[in-house]
């Protein structure tokens, strides 16, 4: 199955098209609710689409609160206020898809992307 993603609001028009030139489905977060909706209605629409919820926001890292194993995966780009390091974050991101490109293979899974490597916590 096709790796498919929810992008939430603060994930940019470059980040989301590096992702559809890749060949990935991208919805966009302001394309399905309202902008200022709270994270859970906004991991909830991910699960919805039957998505991956990429984000830059914090929260979503919060295992107690959003707890992997209750989702289709989650991708926390860890970009703390270092908007340059974006490219080699997505350089990464991409590398991990190729090599995993099964839906199954992040369900459960948080997925810390960090420059120079991904973490993982399930």
């Amino acid at each position: 199955m096709r790796l498919r993603f929810f992008a939430d609001l603060c994930i940019s028009n470059f980040i989301i098209q590096v992702l559809r030139d890749a060949g990935y489905e991208v919805f966009w977060l302001r394309d399905y609710i309202p902008t200022d909706s709270a994270d859970t209605v906004v991991i909830s629409k991910a699960q919805e689409l039957d998505s991956i919820l990429v984000s830059l926001n914090r929260d979503f890292v919060d295992i107690v609160t959003y707890p992997p194993a209750n989702y289709k995966g989650i991708i926390a780009l860890q970009v703390r206020n270092h908007p340059e390091i974006i490219p080699q974050l997505i350089t990464g991101l991409k590398d991990y898809l190729s090599a995993h490109p099964d839906m199954n293979d992040y369900k459960g899974k948080l997925l810390l992307v960090e420059v120079h490597r991904i973490r993982i916590r399930e």
